[in-house]
């Protein structure tokens, strides 16, 4: 669907039944429900007025529960070498998710290397987030309620039907209001470079039992610099556009917010974060999936991926190398934008991601705002 500027957005059903707060929240009770749920909407922890439709009804954008894969070469058929995915990583399993699926269906559940994931995309925020699906000795699977908070897509769960805020993968309504998933780190690449970094992976397919122009983007110029997000009221700040591109780092307590501008295009950023040494590695070639009709055609966005700048318990101090490689002081060893050293003595090696979700500026503003973080 197009995003309409000036569209008519359906309201939320408010209802008369008796609800309270969760009995720790101190506030006054809330009453308020959404047809069609079975959650218990008396635990509500956030201000209902901020949730809005985006259109599509409960599960009206399917999440993908059966998922099948391809080969990297047959996927090539169709899958150009800059369009944007996601590639997850569990032992030696690796698994790449295209955002030309991922954006008509939003939620993958799936399981890699014997761990519950639940890989997903919400294109309004362009926050591409990977969570594990056990959460207390329980696996959930995840669909879609077909309504936002601050333009982000809100998950809920199939098992207690408690709602999600994807961007921040906290519990906002029913039985697991404020809890949070676990993440699992991911990195978000070209096709081309993820099937470098891992050759042998699979690619989730097109055939997902759904009928889909998979491939297009239905949100065609959204990403525009001088664009407004839609449904979202908000403020971000005269410092960036609200479309800017950033990477919301989550690594021990501490959130950091890094914008794309930060860090040059081929070039790196090292920070502390958590108490770690953390290198952030700027790729081109990525497609923007949100530029124009065909995702293949969208201009060079790059990507910006963080990883923890140590190996074997040793700190190590990165330059660009040029031709997309970098070089750590200390051994001379070139790696690529992936965190995988292509030569010299640590070649093979692959340094330990860290949790980076996607963002838009206004978008990580929003969500870092409401949870205080810094």
């Amino acid at each position: 669907m197009k995003v309409l500027r000036n569209a008519v957005v359906p309201i939320l059903l408010l209802t008369a039944a008796a609800a309270c707060a969760p009995a720790d929240s101190g506030s006054d009770p809330v009453i308020w429900s959404a047809p069609g749920f079975s959650t218990d909407f008396s635990r509500i922890l956030v201000d209902p007025a901020g949730i809005l439709s985006g259109g599509p009804p409960k599960d009206g954008i399917p999440a993908i529960d059966d998922p099948r894969y391809v080969g990297p070469e047959p996927a090539s058929a169709w899958l150009a070498d800059n369009e944007p995915v996601i590639l997850v990583t569990v032992g030696t399993e690796a698994r790449i998710y295209p955002l030309q699926i991922l954006t008509w269906h939003e939620i993958v559940n799936d399981t890699l290397g014997g761990m519950p994931l639940a890989v997903t995309f919400c294109p309004l925020c362009n926050t591409g987030v990977v969570f594990e699906r056990r959460h207390e000795g329980r696996t959930l699977d995840f669909g879609t309620t077909g309504r936002l908070m601050n333009s982000n897509l809100i998950m809920y769960d199939r098992q207690s039907e408690s709602w999600w805020q994807q961007a921040t993968g906290e519990g906002i309504i029913g039985d697991y209001a404020g809890n949070r998933l676990g993440f699992h780190p991911s990195l978000t690449l070209s096709f081309a470079d993820a099937r470098s970094a891992a050759p042998e992976a699979d690619v989730l397919s097109r055939d997902t039992g759904f009928s889909r122009p998979y491939g297009r983007n239905p949100y065609a110029g959204y990403d525009a610099p001088e664009n407004r997000p839609f449904l979202y009221d908000g403020s971000w700040g005269a410092e960036r556009n609200a479309m800017d591109r950033v990477v919301v780092l989550m690594h021990g307590s501490e959130e950091r917010i890094v914008g794309y501008d930060e860090v040059e295009a081929g070039g790196l950023l090292e920070i502390e974060i958590g108490g770690d040494a953390v290198v952030l590695f700027r790729s081109t070639g990525v497609a923007s999936a949100l530029d124009t009709d065909r995702i293949a055609s969208g201009r060079d966005v790059g990507s910006v991926n963080a990883f923890l700048a140590r190996l074997d318990g040793r700190r190590l101090r990165f330059e660009p190398a040029g031709g997309g490689l970098y070089s750590d002081a200390a051994s001379g060893s070139r790696w690529n934008a992936s965190g995988i050293a292509v030569s010299g003595q640590n070649a093979g090696r692959v340094l330990e991601p860290v949790v980076g979700i996607q963002h838009f500026w206004f978008s990580a503003g929003a969500f870092q705002n409401a949870s205080g973080g810094s």
